[in-house]
């Protein structure tokens, strides 16, 4: 998630606003009657938060300076933010992070076009904690009124998001909840009202759940991250980002930061709606597929797949394998014969109520499963390291998610494989997907021995 470059700070032209110096918004306790206090429901008070420990210092967190890169020690971070950093292992900054850290720590909006497991995560984690533990609120509080907003466009990337940003926040004193459908509503309702919430990532729909019901408020919001944009465009998130965005203060009285894997005309548009006076950082992967990961192409019927996939993932060296298919009622099949063949398999799609599909999560990451058979759209935030191949049983229809798929392997400088099945109902679509490689695919039979 974090490791390399860092790019120079640029301090802030005398004509661009200075929003981090921009005062929170008052809170709505507030004395004054504006026409926004008059139309609330009136919002029991958030208790007060606990004292996070502070028995620690920067100085025990030792990492040498190194030519090139530069040190998290070098950020000016706040001492409880270094502390998370330093229990989880991360020492110098990844590309994107040391470009758009040096701007977005000043208060600058950003879009960003980078990749999965490029670390823009933690740039823009850093970046919202960073900007909560600097300008505290000291005046009363309300639940239901975060002061920074991460929507995103998959319930397994929200978890993900979330789950990253209490690792960071474990000595912060902030609170970090997630919205997302599929859950319990009112256990989510209750975390959101135990107290003064901080840190809110959402998916679109369920955010707008809480909203329509008066159970959020989004106008003290004073970070707003939109993660994973052209994915939020491709699934039809966007009128509802729209209305999210609506509801939180005016572009020139909130910091924005929008990433996206890529830059389309539509994007650029929203991002130039939704955004003032950006900073627009593009990191290029050195290749659109990762060099640690070693693709094969077997040839094959569509008969031949179930027999064929069994071997392979048989095969001593496959220690976690994540398989990929188009369809839901493909993945349901392919899971069901599975575990009856004695895999220890589970299954992420969008029928599978969330709890499970959380479980299910969980189960993969500690080793209780080795085989988890998944849709695009539920794997799209399945960011674990150790995964050593991944299957497309079929080929995806957009080549932008081959590219994704079988990025969950090869990750953290491993080596991994990714092993693709091109049978008559499929093998057309290998054209677009060299081309967005850059290179041929080398499409081989089976050896003999997988297929007897």
């Amino acid at each position: 998630m974090l490791k390399k470059l860092f790019g120079k700070s640029v301090k802030p032209s005398e004509t661009a606003p200075d929003k981090a110096a921009t005062p929170p918004a008052t809170p709505a306790s507030s004395a004054s009657s504006t026409p926004k206090a008059a139309a609330k429901t009136p919002k029991p008070r958030a208790k007060a938060k606990p004292k996070p420990p502070k028995s620690w210092s920067v100085s025990e967190f030792n990492v040498p300076p190194e030519e090139g890169k530069t040190r998290f020690h070098d950020l000016n971070l706040p001492e409880p933010l270094m502390r998370g950093i330093a229990e989880l292992g991360y020492e110098y900054c990844s590309p994107i992070q040391a470009q758009v850290l040096p701007y977005t720590l000043d208060g600058y909006d950003a879009i960003g076009k980078a990749q999965t497991g490029t670390g823009k995560t933690a740039a823009f984690l850093i970046t919202v904690i960073t900007d909560l533990l600097n300008k505290p609120v000291e005046s009363e509080r309300y639940v239901g009124e975060p002061r920074a907003l991460v929507i995103a466009p998959t319930r397994e990337l929200v978890q993900q998001i979330a789950d990253d940003a209490k690792n960071l926040c474990k000595y912060t004193g902030l609170h970090v909840v997630s919205l997302i459908g599929g859950v319990d509503y009112d256990r989510q309702q209750r975390e959101l009202e135990k107290q003064a919430v901080d840190i809110v990532v959402a998916t679109p729909g369920r955010l707008m759940d809480f909203k329509e019901r008066s159970q959020i408020y989004l106008d003290q919001v004073e970070i707003m991250v939109i993660d994973e944009a052209d994915r939020m465009l491709d699934m039809g998130f966007i009128p509802q980002v729209k209305r999210i965005i609506s509801h939180t203060p005016k572009k020139t009285a909130r910091q924005t930061l929008l990433f996206s894997a890529t830059f389309t005309p539509d994007i650029l548009n929203l991002s130039e709606r939704w955004t003032h006076e950006p900073v627009r950082v593009e990191i290029e992967p050195d290749s659109v597929a990762a060099d640690t990961v070693e693709q094969i192409v077997y040839i094959v019927s569509a008969d031949e797949k179930l027999a064929l996939l069994k071997k392979c993932i048989s095969d001593e060296s496959v220690e976690s394998v994540i398989i990929f298919a188009n369809r839901r009622d493909t993945t349901r099949k392919l899971h069901e014969k599975l575990t009856k063949s004695g895999f220890k398999a589970g299954i992420l799609s969008g029928d599978i109520p969330q709890n499970k599909r959380s479980r299910t999560l969980e189960d993969f990451k500690s080793g209780k499963l080795n085989v988890l058979v998944a849709t695009d759209v539920a794997g799209r935030g399945i960011h674990i390291n150790g995964i050593s191949h991944v299957v497309n049983y079929t080929l995806p229809e957009d080549p932008e998610d081959y590219v994704h798929r079988i990025g969950r392997t090869g990750r953290a400088g491993a080596q991994g494989v990714s092993i693709s099945f091109a049978c008559e109902d499929d093998a057309f679509m290998l054209p677009d997907i060299e081309q967005l490689l850059g290179r041929k695919l080398n499409a081989v039979l089976p050896p003999e021995d997988l297929l007897n």
